[in-house]
């Protein structure tokens, strides 16, 4: 028996027999080649059909996942049609006269290189993207199957070196029981989709894990980052256990997930979703979201050549707002730029996109493209419990400037004849320091603060989310990062105004009960993690959680706050 440590990246315990990965080998021939035109013909229709195969991907994955998951595959499209990648690999084949596989080789390779010898992480991380995509270009031209799990024929725990977002979500969950990889973090897009697809996993676990024997029996525990192999067998009753309660715990969270989330003594708490699409909507709903609390816009600007019109975005929110009826429903404008990009908007390419032109700075910039999008708000809003929000504030003079041109909207829209409803509730994104600190007169302005954690603790810790270097700086339970959120509850209580959160935080179960007692109105978080909330927030008074907020602000790290939160015994 042989016990090993790994990263926690998907919560969940599997046992069963070891399959050891292996990518498929590329052999790479550099050729000159006489019929240039045919050969260009031959890269064109690799490229569209590996947009194809993205495409079914980035599907896949929001059927079994949602689309912020998917979003992922966004970014490896916009590689695809990207004009100067594409011009170096049709003048490597048309000047050169060099093979399409060896000139998408050669021009990925150089961009890659350039990516991860530029200062900015970003950019360096850009370059494992730049790779998949140029791999797959190559297998569709060489006539192989990048993936190849045919020999997977029962239920099984893969081990590999490391697994793409593609080979994640291609997984056949019939056959997967679980995963470990050598490689990666806990906030890598594996780790990301492990939990969205429900897989147990664990993640940089060292190389030792490929000298593993295939077919040893496994235990996984991706909870606590447990690889076991060939275990005796107390263990194998112990794991069984664990298992068995796992499987039940969830199975009861699931079935009361419809119930309110009322504490022990008497609070209730409301529990919502985050959600990117129709689609994501009609999951939160049967998870038990009570609303909800983000609606991401960017599914109606992305993979897409123009920005949607009016009427399109109409449609859109009209179907999401029909499904969730007298539910209140927060839409965020539109919040791209940094890590999401548009190809009919010159975003341009900036030393550090996360401080940069993005969000609300380029919608207050861009009127005409931000107010078509008021506009179709203004219009789904009857009969709606509508909200808007606006993201990534920095200053009053960005939450007067939005506030000015919805008024001229609703102005367009009342003077073209359509109604639009008498009360929508208005707020902002709380994930800039810079409103921490003067939230109290943010507070006068709006109806309501949304808690962004995500960026918010990126930019408190000067720490770059997508950077898994500083992945351990990341963590919003840090104690500098619960007293903003104090900060701004304490403001926001002072105006009399509501106080939301709808970054990963409000969906972790060793934040939770630290959050409700800060005084938290509304978490809100992937639909996925909603029976888990609630059950834990009805476990908690309110009375006991304040005490606990109270003992963990003055603590020195999120590592402390965490082991505190697990030693607590609610009532």
């Amino acid at each position: 028996m042989r016990k090993l440590k790994g990263i926690p990246a998907s919560p969940g315990v599997a046992n069963g027999p070891a399959y050891i990965f292996q990518d498929t080998e590329l052999t790479i021939e550099k050729k000159t080649i006489s019929d240039t035109s045919a050969e260009l013909k031959r890269f064109e229709e690799a490229t569209q059909s590996a947009l194809e195969q993205i495409k079914a991907i980035r599907e896949k994955a929001v059927s079994e996942t949602s689309s912020e998951e998917a979003s992922i595959f966004d970014a490896h499209a916009m590689f695809l049609q990207d004009p100067t990648l594409i011009d170096a690999i049709r003048q490597a084949i048309g000047n050169n006269a060099i093979n399409a596989e060896a000139a998408v080789n050669e021009a990925l390779e150089t961009h890659a290189q350039t990516l991860e010898s530029m200062e900015d992480e970003y950019f360096r991380a850009r370059a494992a993207d730049i790779r998949d995509v140029g791999r797959r270009v190559v297998c569709i031209l060489l006539g192989i199957d990048d993936v190849d799990l045919s020999s997977l024929d029962q239920p099984s725990i893969i081990i590999a070196r490391d697994l793409t977002p593609s080979d994640t979500v291609r997984l056949d969950k019939n056959l997967v029981l679980g995963f470990c990889t050598v490689e990666g973090g806990p906030t890598s897009h594996t780790a990301i989709l492990a939990k969205a697809l429900a897989l147990p996993a664990v993640v940089g676990a060292g190389s030792d894990v490929l000298n593993v024997p295939s077919s040893s029996l496994i235990l996984l525990d991706g909870q606590k980052g447990e690889i076991v192999v060939d275990p005796d067998e107390a263990l194998q009753l112990e794991f069984a256990e664990r298992k068995r309660e796992h499987e039940t715990r969830s199975s009861e969270e699931l079935e009361n997930a419809f119930n309110s989330a009322v504490t022990l003594d008497g609070f209730e708490i409301e529990v919502v979703a985050n959600v990117g699409n129709l689609q994501d909507a009609q999951m939160a709903l049967e998870r038990g979201a009570e609303g909800i609390g983000l609606l991401r816009t960017e599914f109606l600007y992305l993979d897409r050549a123009t920005a949607p019109d009016e009427a399109e975005q109409l449609t859109a929110y009209d179907q999401i707002l029909d499904l969730m009826g007298e539910r209140p429903v927060i839409v965020r404008t539109l919040d791209v730029g940094g890590d999401k990009e548009l190809p009919y908007l010159d975003l341009g390419q900036e030393a550090n996109p996360f401080l940069g032109w993005r969000a609300i700075r380029m919608c207050l910039d861009q009127p005409d493209l931000f107010k078509t999008q008021l506009r179709a708000l203004l219009r789904s809003s009857p009969g709606h419990d509508l909200r808007i929000m606006f993201p990534m504030i920095a200053t009053l003079e960005e939450v007067r400037r939005a506030k000015a041109l919805l008024d001229e909207s609703r102005d367009e829209v009342c003077a073209g004849g359509a109604a639009v409803a008498e009360s929508i509730q208005l707020g902002i994104m709380v994930e800039i320091p810079s409103v921490v600190v003067l939230a109290d007169q943010f507070a006068k302005e709006v109806d309501f603060f949304s808690i962004g954690t995500n960026d918010l603790t990126q930019y408190t810790m000067a720490a770059e989310r997508t950077n898994e270097k500083v992945a351990h700086l990341g963590d919003a339970c840090h104690p500098a990062v619960l007293q903003q959120i104090r900060s701004v509850l304490q403001a926001a209580q002072g105006e009399g105004i509501w106080v939301g959160l709808c970054g990963e935080l409000a969906g972790d179960p060793e934040a939770i009960p630290v959050l409700l007692g800060l005084g938290l109105d509304e978490f809100s978080m992937a639909p996925a993690s909603i029976p888990r909330a609630k059950t834990i927030l009805r476990r908690w008074s309110k009375a006991d959680a304040v005490k606990l907020a109270e003992e963990v602000l003055d603590f020195d790290s999120a590592e402390d706050v965490r082991d505190r939160v697990r030693t607590a015994q609610p009532k």
